[in-house]
């Protein structure tokens, strides 16, 4: 197992230039971002995919001269690396992965290595729900307000690929659980854990309490000029932080208690405060509505008056923001039914928060590929709002079994136009037709977006 110390001592070793290898596992955003950004500061850079690389990532290899593989890995020319730097969704228990640390190499994320070739301010967020809107938000609020501010992380351009291209003053990063597990002397300047359930267990062991710790990684190596924003009515977040001790400076934020420094509810508005900066907004006004969308509003309000950016400028942002393709989208009215693509719920708990947010009695389209899923914590929020359930997946058994007692109409379907026409005919004018599947696509999707494409297509030809 390679210690902390190992990693900063042969981080100094390549900051110094002593260069030499640099492998990169994975020629997807990061991997490719990740190869640009060492081939620029003069490493020996070699690129491995196990599994087939996209065209234009090739192009974009071969156009900078940088070695690569695809469909294999060379072991003899991975293991001359000093440093590897290991794509997200590998895992540990990758047979590579584990010849590389028995070598006693290094290996860490693309976020790690770019960080040390930045000056600018982070802001990190995690949370197993809510990231990417949340990191979404805090980028156009701080675009509004005229900061240089980059998006990057598990969202857009390679952070290492803007490292190398840009120079900006802020960035806002989606930190997935994978991306902090190998980071160690990175550090978040505002760093936000919105709340932590369980997912991706199969990486973690198993184990609860592996996936939080890799969560708290945040806010590792902050210092008290910091600051860590976190939700004081997230279970987990709280039982977390009782074992551990923070250098930063700490802002909660809750919809069930007040909370100064930070940010709460009172009544109908958002109240944030944070050391002589005061902001005040009606949910009413917020872009985003439902409970789970207020948290986001807070953490990314917060990040907001740290920075002391104007009150105005917040208010607008904050009301005038375009949530992301496939996040609680909203596709369009047709004979007054709405119509909203939330493919990106590939989770129960994010199918949790879209029921929750919904004003109007739904249909729901489910499924796809069931990773072990307990729809248990879904059946309330069902038996309230949902008509009908339209199953989108190549096995329905489960959510079949998990429904049927709470709900009189579940169908099957096998492609995204005929869940589509079939909701429509169960739906009456006023209800919402609701696409947040709670499961993976890889069923009959190539992924998440092409699922939401196809539903929102459908949606076109009703």
């Amino acid at each position: 197992m390679i210690n902390e110390s190992t990693h900063t001592a042969n981080q100094k070793l390549l900051l110094q230039g002593a260069g030499g290898r640099i492998a990169i596992l994975g020629a997807g955003e990061s991997g490719v971002g990740a190869a640009y950004l060492a081939k620029q500061q003069g490493y020996d850079v070699f690129v491995s995919d196990f599994g087939a690389i996209a065209d234009n990532y090739k192009k974009q290899l071969t156009d900078w001269n940088i070695p690569f593989e695809e469909q294999q890995h060379t072991e003899a020319e991975i293991l001359k690396a000093v440093e590897v730097i290991k794509s997200p969704g590998i895992p540990d228990k990758a047979p590579i992965v584990k010849k590389i640390k028995e070598k006693n190499i290094p290996v860490i994320s693309e976020i790690e290595f770019a960080g040390r070739y930045t000056d600018a301010k982070i802001i990190g967020i995690t949370g197993s729900n809510g990231k990417t809107t949340t990191t979404s938000l805090t980028y156009h609020i701080l675009k509004n307000a005229g900061l240089n501010v980059g998006l990057a992380g598990n969202i857009g351009k390679s952070f290492a690929y803007q490292v190398a291209t840009e120079k900006f003053e802020y960035y806002a990063l989606e930190l997935s659980s994978f991306m902090l597990d190998d980071m160690y002397d990175f550090k978040v300047d505002i760093a936000i854990l919105l709340n932590i359930t369980p997912d991706h267990l199969d990486r973690y062991d198993y184990k609860m309490e592996n996936y939080v710790a890799s969560k708290f990684r945040v806010a590792q190596n902050q210092t008290a000029a910091d600051y860590f924003i976190y939700c004081a009515d997230d279970p987990e977040t709280i039982k977390g932080m009782e074992s551990r001790s923070f250098a930063a400076q700490l802002l909660p934020f809750s919809i069930e208690k007040s909370i100064e420094p930070g940010a709460y509810l009172d009544k109908d508005n958002i109240v944030i405060n944070t050391h002589q900066q005061h902001f005040q907004m009606s949910i009413n006004e917020l872009a985003l509505q439902g409970k789970h969308n207020i948290y986001n509003s807070m953490a990314s309000g917060i990040v907001a008056k740290v920075l002391e950016l104007r009150n105005e400028t917040l208010r607008e942002s904050m009301g005038n923001f375009k949530n992301i393709e496939h996040r609680l989208e909203s596709v369009g009215k047709i004979s007054g039914i709405s119509f909203i693509n939330d493919s990106k719920a590939t989770n129960v708990n994010s199918t949790w928060y879209a029921l929750e947010s919904m004003t109007s009695d739904v249909i729901l389209i489910l499924g796809g590929v069931d990773k072990g899923n307990d729809y248990s914590m879904l059946k309330e929020l069902v038996k309230q709002k949902v008509k009908a359930i339209v199953c989108l997946g190549k096995d329905n058994s489960r959510i079949h079994a998990a429904f049927e007692d709470v709900v009189d109409i579940i169908i099957n379907t096998s492609s995204a136009e005929e869940a589509v026409q079939m909701s429509y005919h169960l739906a009456t004018k006023g209800d919402t037709v609701l696409l947040s599947p709670a499961c993976a696509s890889f069923d009959l999707f190539k992924n998440y977006e092409d699922r939401g494409r196809q539903f929102k297509q459908a949606v076109k030809e009703l």
